[in-house]
């Protein structure tokens, strides 16, 4: 699934980064999953930051994690971090009105620097999988397959 996954990225341009920055931001309800998350983040060389609710989350856990203001807190905030190219990689899940405000600002100044980024815990598992296979050397073409598998 790991390697599908990181296939699929490639394939719609998205490049999942290796190394570098995380930031975390989660929903109330995914607290106790970001912990494990932000575990194999860690263990895969990632360094750490996050809101300050999910920061504290992340420092139960035993791991260093530096706090950032939300966008409605002030500056400086995550969207300040993304303008300045100090990201590489974000999960972002969100609840309520204000939390979607935020989200749509980080959403689109990802995509504008383009830094990766997930909006549910399936996704951040799924991305994590797909670090944990490696870099690709190559992606092959379906068609290019089954061209071989007609030839024999």
């Amino acid at each position: 699934f790991g390697e599908a996954f990181s296939k699929a990225q490639l394939g719609a341009g998205e490049g999942i980064p290796d190394g570098g920055l995380a930031f975390l931001s989660v929903r109330d309800a995914d607290k106790q999953q970001i912990k494990t998350v932000a575990r194999e983040l860690h263990d895969l060389g990632f360094s750490l930051c996050a809101t300050h609710g999910t920061a504290a989350a992340i420092r139960e856990a035993g791991l260093e994690c530096r706090g950032v203001n939300k966008v409605r807190e002030g500056q400086p905030h995550v969207v300040d971090m993304l303008k300045n190219d100090e990201i590489d990689l974000i999960v972002n899940t969100t609840e309520g009105k204000k939390a979607v405000a935020d989200s749509f600002s980080i959403r689109r100044t990802a995509l504008q620097h383009k830094v990766f980024y997930t909006t549910t815990m399936a996704g951040a598992d799924a991305t994590i999988r797909a670090l944990k296979v490696g870099t690709l050397e190559q992606v092959n073409c379906l068609q290019e397959l089954h061209k071989g598998a007609t030839d024999g």
